[in-house]
């Protein structure tokens, strides 16, 4: 079995590889440069003088110096709040596998992809294209587990300080439907904001518009459980790229329940979304005509996308790559910090070591970073800071092969990642049923690595709060069966972990040759 001692020499032997090679093409260069200054040297007419002259290459003045060696990267050690990180301490509190959506997609937008097209994360997407009303007069899909969703195309008038969109449809076939829908992508909280959506009949007067707008327009709520970073992106921030990406930022969006901190917060992927003014819904006196407005997020599972559910295909390999462009991260063909770095040979395998404020903590924190040392890598640690900078973060996290941490919400950081980095996912006992649905799946997903820990009884304070003939610890089943809130009470809210480095150290060898 593998041992510290293998690790941490396989990271030596790599280095001095580096090492080794790095004085090899010095050498080999030298000697290149010797051959042409001898062979020229040697070109000369024999009745030349035998006097070495210093010969100096001519350069071109378009021709870029050279500088020798490349520039330090910028020291990106900076740390995040508690909130950015894993406000809270919460943990998803639904639907512990998902639920899989309705087949096919609510709407009648037409901008479909032409064959062999997809998105790649990055811009250059289908260019969007009118929607076209359907045949019927209903406008509202609300058959989907995890969400409702109206589509209205052709004349749709907000009303955002009544929360309320009309749809003008033609002809005026309606018998004055109307909707009570809640606006994000998690319809089973009985708080999220809700928005009425109306089709008016013959005999209804449509309001006047205010203001006419050419561009589609999304009307969506903020709220539910968001706070936690975990939530910010399932609930939100994937299914507004899911609904929104498409239209490549000509899109405007009216935000009911609005909260500040989040759009500024997440203001660079918010720019990446539209190019116009994000509208407050509720305190909007308007009447704003749009000739395609949407009503509601899409979404296909916890922090996931099923790539056969909606027209586009998105991946969330493609959702990875659209956060990484969003805040400037380099593209996707760059490889991680470590192997993009090969002239350096000192450089080790970076991981950030996310630790939790409350629950789910490190008891044995020192030795994990002793031990993390050990086994060759450069440990970045992540503390709670309330004035940390969320853009920072980002990029310290891009200069890290790999992010470490106990099961919980801090471990979403993994979508500023680059391919082929590595997710070290420690899973507290008694939750593992759990484990790769909310972070297993959606890391391979978007082409990171993953390495999930499960931690054994004695490495949980549960065993010594309640011993080992406690159902807790013998029979974790019975306490799932128990329901949602047994499990949060005991293994989510009761538990820390002493993380045994001795047994977690294979884990740690798997991570090394994946970044390797």
């Amino acid at each position: 079995m593998w041992s510290a001692k293998a690790a941490k020499s396989m990271v030596k032997r790599r280095i001095c590889r580096r090492r080794f090679g790095a004085l090899f093409a010095a050498a080999l260069v030298a000697a290149v440069v010797a051959l042409v200054v001898f062979s020229d040297l040697f070109a000369q007419d024999p009745n030349a003088s035998s006097q070495f002259n210093t010969l100096r290459p001519v350069r071109d003045a378009s021709e870029p110096r050279e500088t020798g060696q490349s520039p330090n990267k910028e020291d990106l050690a900076t740390v995040t709040s508690d909130q950015e990180l894993d406000a809270g301490n919460s943990e998803p509190n639904q639907d512990f596998h998902g639920t899989k959506p309705a087949a096919g997609e609510g709407g009648t937008a037409t901008a479909v992809p032409a064959q062999g097209e997809r998105s790649t994360g990055e811009s250059g997407l289908v260019p969007y294209t009118r929607c076209t009303p359907g045949t019927g007069t209903t406008v509202c899909d609300l058959s989907n587990q995890r969400y409702d969703i109206c589509e209205l195309c052709g004349d749709a008038r907000t009303i955002g300080h009544s929360s309320t969109v009309m749809y003008v449809p033609q002809p005026r076939a309606s018998n004055g439907e109307e909707w009570s829908v809640p606006a994000q992508s998690r319809k089973s909280l009985p708080w999220i904001k809700k928005v009425t959506v109306k089709s008016l009949n013959a005999s209804q007067l449509e309001p006047s518009c205010t203001s006419r707008h050419s561009i589609p327009a999304i009307v969506f709520a903020l709220g539910g459980f968001t706070g936690n970073i975990w939530h910010d992106v399932s609930d939100v921030l994937l299914p507004l790229f899911l609904t929104v990406h498409q239209f490549d930022r000509d899109v405007q969006l009216l935000v009911t329940n609005n909260q500040p901190w989040f759009i500024k917060k997440y203001s660079a992927i918010f720019h990446r979304l539209t190019k116009h003014e994000i509208i407050d819904f509720d305190a909007d006196k308007q009447v704003r005509c749009y000739p395609h407005v949407i009503v509601g997020l899409r979404s296909h599972r916890d922090f996931g996308i099923d790539p056969n559910a909606g027209t586009h295909n998105y991946t969330m390999l493609d959702f990875r790559l659209f956060v990484r462009e969003s805040y400037g991260l380099p593209a996707s063909e760059v490889d991680i910090p470590y192997r993009a770095d090969k002239d350096d040979p000192e450089r080790k395998p970076r991981i950030i070591l996310i630790e939790r404020g409350k629950t789910r903590r490190f008891m044995n924190a020192p030795e994990v970073l002793q031990g993390l040392d050990w086994f060759g890598f450069e440990v970045v640690k992540a503390d709670p800071r309330i004035d940390s900078n969320l853009d920072e973060f980002v990029r310290l996290v891009d200069s890290c092969d790999a992010i470490m941490g106990v099961h919980g919400a801090g471990l979403t950081n993994m979508v500023f990642l680059r391919s082929g980095a590595v997710l070290v996912h420690i899973v507290p006992y008694g939750i593992e049923f759990m484990a790769d649905g909310f972070y297993g799946a959606p890391a391979r997903d978007m082409g990171l690595r993953h390495v999930q820990y499960s931690i054994s009884p004695d490495e949980s304070t549960l065993l010594e709060k309640y011993g080992w003939n406690h159902t807790v610890i013998k029979d974790p089943e019975a306490i799932r069966n128990s329901g949602w809130e047994k499990v949060g009470e005991f293994y989510m809210s009761a538990q820390d972990v002493v993380l045994n480095m001795t047994r977690f150290g294979s884990s740690l060898l798997k991570a090394i040759e994946f970044i390797m």
